[in-house]
């Protein structure tokens, strides 16, 4: 389901980084997970707990919920 990040992202913590990223993403440098505020595309907005990369030279990719936090 599509969804938009609607203000910060707390809690912020590294779930992997250097050689813990499997080799076939050796372009990134770090697994991230926090939480935040998310608007689904039913217009909903719910607290989830969201993963994303990070890679050198490009930032934030790929976004994913883990979970929605009650």
């Amino acid at each position: 389901m599509p969804f938009k990040i609607v203000g910060r992202i707390t809690n912020v913590d590294t779930i992997a980084s250097g050689t813990a990223i499997p080799r076939a993403q050796a372009t990134l440098e770090s697994i991230l997970k926090g939480v935040a505020q998310v608007e689904f595309s039913d217009g909903t907005i719910r607290q989830a707990e969201i993963h994303w990369y990070e890679a050198h030279g490009i930032g934030a990719k790929e976004y994913k919920i883990k979970r929605v936090v009650e």
